[in-house]
Order: structure tokens, then sequence, then C-alpha cells
């Protein structure tokens, strides 16, 4: 029986990804939780096989709160399930620790191969994810930089001011502008306006 934990702030996601193991009889759903830091308690007081996890929720979240849970437990197999273009994500997720990513456009058939193949021991990625993961990440401009300076230029591109930036990483708003700062240095931008046009480019948004 493989033990499942699902990470997703959206109680009607949660909800639905439970229905969807319920129908598996080679798996369970042994706990939820809302946010990050929920999600790092659980693993630290159970037992689980896999991680469904959400990239973005409050506190604790993304390639931080993937490699803090491989911190705590080495072996837990992790599952990202995420609304971001997987081709953009996946790379980062899996370098952070994680054995697979999908998007939450899948089918639930889709859900479910992918639970058994990583709670298995295998990585699962699409075909269209793995034949760009050799270039693209690491060949595009934004590959260089790091995994915070990615999830700030996410957030900036979603609109964000850098004050919610700061409460949303629970950092201060004088590091998020020179993580902007060095964003737009690495990519050759001059403006949030043209780091929104570049995101749009690259198809990171």
């Amino acid at each position: 029986m493989i033990r499942i934990l699902i990470a997703d702030d959206h109680k009607i996601v949660r909800d639905g990804l439970r229905r969807i193991v319920a129908a598996a009889p080679d798996m369970e759903v042994a706990a939820e939780a809302a946010n990050g830091d929920a999600a790092l308690a659980q693993v630290k007081a159970g037992d689980f096989d896999l991680v469904m996890l959400d990239m973005s929720m409050p506190g604790l979240a993304g390639m931080d709160l993937i490699k803090r849970l491989k911190i705590e437990k080495p072996k837990l197999r992790i599952l990202v399930l995420s609304m971001h273009g997987e081709h953009q994500y996946a790379a980062r997720a899996l370098k952070a620790g994680a054995a697979g990513y999908l998007n939450k456009d899948s089918a639930a058939e889709a859900l479910l191969g992918a639970i058994r193949k990583v709670a298995g021991g295998g990585v699962h990625i699409s075909e269209a994810a793995a034949a760009s993961l050799l270039q693209a990440a690491d060949s595009a401009p934004h590959g260089t930089l790091s995994d915070r300076e990615f999830e700030v230029l996410r957030l900036l591109v979603e609109g964000l001011s850098p004050t919610e930036i700061g409460d949303k990483l629970h950092l201060s708003v004088k590091t998020v502008s020179t993580h902007k700062a060095r964003i737009l240095e690495k990519l050759g931008l001059g403006s949030t306006a043209e780091l929104v046009r570049y995101a749009l480019d690259h198809k990171l948004v």
C-alpha cells in the first residue's frame, strides 16, 4: 500500500486528489497539509511513501520545501503537482530532489500512473519535458538563476510588489530588491516590463 501525503493550499484540490486516490486499491491518503510548514511537520512526524506537492503554497514552498523534505527523509519520494509549465520547472524540481513532475491539467489515470512510477523508484516527467531538460533549462539565460532568484522572477511577473514577495517568501524588502537587481543583470534586462516580456517569450508564465 502506497501511503501518500497531499500538500496543497486549496481544499477543493485536496478533496479531488483524495477521491482519485481512493479509487485505487494499492494506495491511500494518509495525511493532508494546507501549507509547506504543515507538510514539513507531517513528514517529520509521520511515515509516508510519497508526497504529492503543490509548488506554490503559503510559507515554505517550492524548491526550498522539496530540499527540506529530502533532508528530513532522504528516501521520501516527491511528486510535484503544479499549474506551472513543466518544461520550465521540472528540471529545477528534479534537481532539488523531486522524483516526478505532473501538470494539474493531467487526467486522473496519468496521476495514478505517475504515483505508482515514482513510488516504485522511477522518475516521471513528460516526454516533451525530458527532451528539453538537457538544453532549454541550462542554455537559456534564466538557467543561470538560482532557485530563489527564479522564484522571485515568477512572483514579479505575476504582478506582486517587493513587499508582497517578501511577505510570501519570508524575506526583507531589501533582499527581494537585491534578487530583482541580480535577475535583471543576469538576463540583461532593464526593467520589470522587460522581465515580463522575457517571461512570456520563454513561456515561464
